[in-house]
């Protein structure tokens, strides 16, 4: 049997998908969920071939919670987002259904992922459409983050500093820091120019906590912030520090 999650906000959304799956006899529903804390637990439980995803809903997005799973399934969004996300999906040709769906573009949609499920083929193009859609509005405010069993949401005007630690991103703020397994690229042009500036390969820097620059050695610099952390700026940085300071 094929296993598949639904996970959605609004009831009557969850209920035409089990409506539409009916007719489908060799997919089992494991689990409806509510928000993507539910969802992701469910997915680490029953480890499904396909979900049936929503991407705007309470307390984390759907992007949001496929960014805390190492090897997401198989995704069919079913979403009323914006025109933004719609073109990502076209670019990548990720499947998608738009809300209102007929039961025919259903079929459409799941007899696309079928093709794939038989070749053990992966959906293209998750990664990119996810990468896309990280530079829109909704996800540039926080970034979420797990830790343990816990999920994190941190709104990144609580952001003090980013710090390079290897395959991942440490986030530096003033409850503490956490891990996310993202690139600095990622980050740099993601987060607001304007709020946020990378000062050296390791560091970007929250803008509003620089208290003062200081020359440091030879050519290079040292940032204090209102922590009291010091921050070592490169050549490159400078540059880039003296633009936005000016």
């Amino acid at each position: 049997m094929i296993k598949a999650i639904i996970i959605d906000d609004e009831r009557l959304a969850r209920v035409l998908v089990k409506e539409y799956l009916s007719d489908h006899t060799d997919i089992e529903i494991k689990a409806e969920c509510n928000d993507g804390f539910e969802g992701l637990k469910a997915i680490q439980e029953y480890q499904p071939d396909l979900i049936f995803l929503d991407i705007q809903m309470p307390k984390i997005n759907g992007f949001e919670m496929l960014e805390l799973i190492d090897k997401p399934p198989a995704v069919i969004f079913t979403t009323a987002f914006d025109e933004f996300a719609i073109k990502a999906f076209d670019n990548h040709a990720v499947d998608y259904l738009l809300k209102p769906f007929s039961k025919d573009r259903f079929d459409k949609a799941l007899e696309k992922w079928r093709v794939l499920f038989e070749r053990k083929e992966n959906p293209p193009g998750l990664t990119q459409v996810m990468e896309a859609v990280s530079h829109s509005q909704i996800q540039r405010e926080r970034i979420v983050v797990k830790s343990g069993s816990s999920i994190i949401v941190i709104p990144v005007d609580d952001i003090l500093y980013l710090e390079a630690a290897d395959d991942f991103v440490k986030i530096h703020t003033r409850k503490g820091h956490w891990l996310k397994n993202k690139t600095m690229a990622h980050f740099e042009q993601q987060l607001d120019a304007s709020k946020f500036i990378r000062v050296h390969r390791s560091y970007i820097v929250n803008i509003s906590e620089i208290t003062r620059l200081d020359p440091y050695e030879k050519d290079s610099h040292i940032l204090l912030l209102k922590s009291g952390e010091k921050i070592p700026v490169s050549k490159t940085g400078m540059v880039k520090l003296k633009e936005v300071l000016s």
